[in-house]
């Protein structure tokens, strides 16, 4: 029976094996660009998370590079021989480019960023880094932010460079950082928030001594631009295991700093035992609506699945017959969900459809177990708009009910409220529900011009589509009057 360390031996063969093949498929770019350094009097490696990938069997065109040349060097060698270059990162010490290549049959395109050795730490009071530029490529590896990301492959020779031992930490699974992670967190303290990235992203485990750093040294986050915390968040909510990730930001208080709403769903229980845990709750709901994405990751949908209850812890109520109340939480949650969305600088668009999917997420139950009517669809359907796909998949997810018979009668209700939608959608075109009158006509109808009387005329038109369905141009014309009418 063979032992650990045989079974790491192995383990560590075939994820060499795997890199071999995947720096085979890229040579044809590596290499041409690695010998243009060489020539240059430079060198140049492969490094970090392209190392990384290639170990894993999952190098994708996204190709990382670390060199002994300066950026305005860079920049001589890049420049003739990329397709397009950028200066985004320039002051940080990396200059970006894109190059098509043929690799075998194919023309492929490669996005390549290459960056000067260097190190860099935070100050106490500064939201940016402060740059030094090295000379070794060792000295560039320790400043990275775990082991599995400070390997190096020197080209063209191939020579493999891991001199903190993250190829046995690609094997074992495990995110280490090449220093002290109070020093590392300490140069960055983002990094925290990528260990549980990679957690959810790799599926791997966080070395003990670094959870108890991220611990310790939470509140050192606040530190960091509210719009880099919210690109590690996006990452780590679109990675493969979001529930392991966001429970190490719970599980070390840095949750309390970046997203506080997720920790305070952590309600104590009441003495009967009457509610469902909401934290555990919300994770699973993320996790059921992540089963029903079609098309690839979606974040506005995720984001709203791990917010959607946001609203309970401040508005449970504990009822005269022990019965626990969250009266309202849709809207109160929708307004939370707003402000901290906005603290975190995302979109406007995606804090309007985030938090619209929030306020909507019990629509569905508030109508009841029995047969809709009609007009009820008209409006559920106008309510969400775009949305409407989303919320399908948000309310779904929302069912976590261990009784079998209760989640069978939700979810045939909510097959029979898809397939109303869709008999109303062919008959009517609900998708762009509008009067049936528009308002030129309603002007000339009532001989009145431009005005709020106009849009009060609209309004009613409209209400009386969405209860009654469309109307022919008389029974409008007619039903118009009889309301303007009635005004007087």
């Amino acid at each position: 029976m063979p032992n650990a360390n045989e079974d790491t031996s192995t383990e560590l063969s075939q994820v060499q094996r795997r890199a071999v093949s995947e720096l085979l498929r890229v040579s044809p770019v590596a290499d041409d660009l690695a010998r243009r350094f060489q020539e240059a009097g430079f060198r140049l490696a492969l490094v970090g998370g392209s190392v990384r990938d290639a170990l894993l069997g999952r190098l994708g065109n996204d190709l990382d590079f670390t060199t002994d040349a300066r950026p305005e060097d860079v920049l001589k060698i890049v420049r003739p021989w990329a397709d397009a270059v950028w200066e985004v990162g320039i002051a940080f010490g990396t200059v970006g480019a894109q190059k098509e290549a043929r690799v075998g049959d194919a023309v492929q395109n490669f996005q390549i960023e290459v960056t000067t050795y260097r190190s860099e730490a935070y100050d106490r009071t500064s939201r940016k880094p402060e740059v030094s530029y090295g000379d070794s490529i060792d000295e560039d590896l320790v400043r990275r932010d775990f082991t599995v990301n400070a390997m190096a492959v020197a080209l063209p020779e191939k020579e493999f460079i891991d001199p903190y031992g993250g190829l046995e930490d690609l094997a074992a699974r495990v995110l280490r950082t090449p220093g002290t992670p109070e020093e590392s967190f300490s140069d960055d303290p983002l990094r925290m928030m990528r260990a549980a990235r990679f957690a959810a992203q790799l599926d791997f485990e966080v070395a003990p001594g670094v959870v108890t750093a991220m611990t310790e040294m939470a509140g050192r986050i606040e530190i960091v631009s509210a719009e880099r915390v919210r690109d590690e968040l996006n990452k780590l909510l679109l990675s493969t295991h979001p529930r392991k990730g966001l429970g190490l930001l719970v599980e070390t208080g840095l949750a309390a700093h970046v997203l506080p709403e997720l920790p305070a769903l952590r309600l104590e229980s009441d003495e009967h035992h009457r509610h469902k845990d909401v934290y555990e709750h919300s994770l699973t709901v993320l996790e059921q609506a992540i089963d029903l994405e079609e098309d690839g990751p979606d974040l506005v949908l995720r984001i709203a699945a791990l917010l959607h209850d946001i609203g309970k812890p401040r508005t449970r109520r504990f009822e005269k017959d022990g019965r626990v109340s969250f009266h309202h939480h849709e809207v109160v949650g929708a307004k939370m969900t707003k402000k901290r969305m906005t603290a975190l600088k995302y979109s406007n668009e995606m804090i309007k459809d985030v938090s619209r999917l929030v306020e909507l997420h019990l629509r569905f139950h508030g109508y009841g177990t029995g047969e809709w009517t009609d007009s009820a669809v008209r409006r559920y359907v106008r309510d969400a708009g775009q949305l409407l796909s989303r919320l399908h998949k948000l309310t779904r997810s929302d069912c976590t009910t261990r009784n079998k018979r209760k989640a069978a009668a939700l979810s045939r209700a909510y097959d029979g409220l898809e397939q109303r939608i869709a008999q109303l959608q062919e008959q009517e075109e609900l998708d762009s529900i509008r009067p049936d009158l528009d308002g030129n006509q309603i002007q000339e109808v009532l001989g009145i011009k431009p005005g709020p009387a106009v849009g009060q005329a609209y309004k009613f038109l409209l209400e009386l589509r969405l209860e009654n369905g469309p109307m022919e141009h008389e029974r409008a014309v007619a039903a118009l009057k009889e309301w303007w009418a009635a005004r007087d």
